[in-house]
């Protein structure tokens, strides 16, 4: 497989392509981000940077506020993230809590309309460069359904870089997010995982 590291500005085709992570100028497209470029596939895969929020992302995030019916939720992201409850939601949510929810909206790139809350009680918060998440999750959830089921945990992943955990092996779960994280570039990484949850080892 043909990679090659980007940096912003970098050259990535002669011609105008639509790639995730990159711009289009005088018909030649330009990477926009530090990151792998996969010649084979088209693809730019990020190695830094911040969560970008898009209708749909589900997220993990904690109650930091409330006025009304209208909470605020603490997403580790730069801007503003808000919960609007309603007549019909009968849980009150408290200060402190841990919650899981979808982003309904994001006005103006800097705050963020939270829908379908669900509470997450007890269990521990993981943080995660958001640009790792995608390999921890993995394609169709492979790579999470994995570590969750051969640590016995429940594992629920938010695309704004917190992961909630709770129950079973949480040592070894959480030491093979932090292998993903960490080498999330290399080739092999699944079977990688796979071998070391299978040892019951937090050793990479």
């Amino acid at each position: 497989m043909a990679r090659q590291i980007v940096i912003p500005g970098d050259l990535v085709a002669e011609q105008a392509l639509k790639i995730e992570h990159s711009y289009i100028d005088n018909g030649k497209t330009y990477a926009k981000v530090l990151g792998l470029l996969d010649t084979e596939k088209g693809t730019i895969v990020p190695l830094e940077g911040i969560w970008s929020p898009r209708i749909g992302d589900t997220v993990v995030g904690i109650v930091t506020g409330m006025r009304s019916t209208v909470y605020e939720v603490d997403l580790d992201f730069f801007g503003r993230s808000i919960l609007i409850g309603s007549k019909y939601d009968r849980h009150t949510y408290k200060i402190g809590e841990v919650i899981e929810a979808e982003v309904k909206d994001v006005e103006d790139r800097k705050t963020i309309i939270l829908t379908r809350p669900q509470s997450l009680f007890g269990g521990t918060i993981l943080s995660v460069k958001p640009t790792k998440i995608p390999r921890v999750i993995g394609k169709a959830n492979t790579m999470v359904q994995q570590i969750a089921a051969m640590t016995k945990s429940n594992i629920i992943v938010g695309n704004n870089g917190l992961v909630w955990m709770k129950g079973g092996d949480i040592g070894l779960a959480t030491a093979a997010i932090r292998k993903i994280e960490s080498e999330a570039h290399t080739q092999g990484l699944t079977e990688q995982i796979k071998m070391m949850l299978e040892k019951g080892t937090t050793n990479a």
